[in-house]
């Protein structure tokens, strides 16, 4: 079985301390997500703001869909996760895969 933390060819290896999810948002963040009307780049209303020790959550966790449901850690958490802001950890997201977004992530949801 693949190595989801494995990163791709050509890419530097990536961080091994960050193989589950540490709810730091970026997911709920960068990626567009029709389901929830959700643009690319933008914070999903849904997502608390960072509580420290606990992170970023989803408000809607129980009843997320389907595209949220089948997100699975992988080696672009490692990548994202240790940055110290969620705007931060969203950019580079957008940057890992050469995507613009389509604003900032919504105000009070950092670190």
């Amino acid at each position: 079985m693949t190595d989801l933390f494995s990163a791709p060819p050509g890419l530097p290896p990536r961080s091994t301390l960050r193989r589950d999810c540490v709810a730091c948002g970026a997911c709920c963040s960068a990626p567009d997500i029709t389901a929830l009307s959700k643009p690319l780049g933008v914070a999903c209303r849904h997502l608390e703001a960072f509580q420290p020790g606990v992170g970023c959550l989803c408000r809607i966790y129980a009843a997320r869909p389907p595209v949220c449901r089948s997100y699975a850690p992988d080696w672009v958490c490692g990548e994202v996760a240790p940055l110290p802001t969620l705007e931060a950890r969203t950019q580079r997201f957008l940057d890992l895969y050469g995507l613009e977004g389509g604003g900032a992530p919504a105000g009070g949801l950092s670190p």
